[in-house]
């Protein structure tokens, strides 16, 4: 029965240090990422997709090892999985994810940040235009989101909208 099992699953010290280098490249992935900063998160340019695709194919031999096998694959797999899972959930996930960043103050550019972020101005100004914001003094605040899109507080947002009247049989 052990020997079948054995023979099923691989060697235990082969699937051991499967799991080891999944969880190792996974740690180092997730810190590599979060020091290139919140915008390669956001929406992907064909040079971020590309990269992602690549990096992925790099680090396949480096979590798999020689461990070619189905349960070598699905061990990984669960692995990524549980980690993703636990790591999403614990306290740290703050530490991971980073904070928001204040990008637009009062119609006024944070230049460090934008530099710090690698928001250039031509990018910030697009976002405003997908709010619906053609100028940055019209903005109060916008933000760069740890998810990597841009928010945006019109200035307007603060005025009281003009309510219309509307007549309707019960008024009369």
């Amino acid at each position: 029965m052990v020997e079948h099992v054995r023979e099923v699953l691989g060697d235990p010290t082969t699937v051991l240090f499967t799991l080891l280098r999944v969880a190792v490249v996974y740690l180092v992935l997730l810190a590599y990422l979060r020091l290139s900063g919140k915008r390669v998160l956001g929406q992907m340019t064909p040079l971020d997709l590309l990269t992602l695709l690549l990096l992925s194919n790099v680090v396949q031999n480096a979590m798999i090892g020689p461990d070619n096998s189905l349960v070598g694959g699905l061990l990984g797999a669960g692995l990524l999985l549980a980690l993703d899972r636990l790591l999403s959930q614990s306290p740290l996930r703050r530490s991971f994810l980073g904070h928001p960043t204040l990008l637009v103050h009062d119609g006024k550019p944070i230049p460090d940040n934008l530099l710090r972020e690698g928001v250039d101005l031509e990018e910030l100004m697009a976002a405003l235009r997908e709010h619906g914001v053609g100028h940055l003094e019209d903005v109060l605040s916008a933000v760069l989101e740890v998810d990597g899109t841009i928010s945006v507080v019109p200035r307007d947002h603060l005025l009281p909208k003009r309510l219309r009247k509307v007549r309707s049989s019960r008024n009369r």
